[in-house]
């Protein structure tokens, strides 16, 4: 199980580098990791277990994050309500945001990171819809339309794919700035 102590901290070179591709069929390794990261999320969204194992709750780990430079990340977004469906689960492998809104979103409180141990203030502005292209660990190709937060959840995945923290979106001089039609989400 992936614990704490095995995921990559800011300022490892991996995750500022672009993730190589990752070929199918899967390996045994990046079956694994799928799977690894995925149980990752699962089990630091359960309370408990959180506290038991001291994790921090996650709804995303890409695969840099835990030290693998490949296009892979598990997401795995809350169901909106107790014992709801959750609105987005799956290991999203060589994802490619084909479509995105001219609307921003952004989350009130700003963005974490299981790999940045410090609170970064400020605003993150993303698309606030997107139409996300990826393969399952089956192969299997998905073309899927998100919106709101579990857009905002794949777009900070993605650009772990690419090298890319979320505080690099932050606006220094004026943090908590955002254009007017930006969305604001809890």
């Amino acid at each position: 199980m992936i614990l704490m102590k095995d995921i990559t901290r800011d300022g490892n070179p991996v995750l500022r580098q672009e993730a190589a591709q990752v070929k199918f069929p899967l390996s045994k390794e990046d079956q694994q990791l799928a799977a690894d990261m995925m149980e990752y999320l699962e089990v630091s969204q359960d309370p408990e277990l959180c506290e038991k194992y001291g994790l921090r709750a996650g709804v995303g780990l890409a695969a840099p994050q835990v030290g693998v430079s490949e296009m892979m990340a598990a997401v795995l977004v809350p169901a909106e309500e107790e014992g709801g469906e959750s609105p987005f689960k799956d290991v999203i492998i060589n994802p490619v945001i084909v479509s995105h809104s001219v609307q921003n979103g952004a989350l009130t409180e700003g963005e974490g990171c299981l790999s940045v141990d410090k609170e970064v203030p400020g605003f993150v502005p993303r698309h606030d819809r997107i139409t996300l292209r990826y393969q399952d660990t089956s192969g299997e190709t998905h073309k899927v339309r998100l919106k709101h937060y579990p857009a905002i959840v794949c777009q900070h995945e993605i650009d772990h794919l690419h090298g890319i923290l979320f505080y690099d979106h932050i606006n220094h001089d004026e943090p908590f700035t955002v254009s007017d039609d930006t969305v604001m989400f809890e």
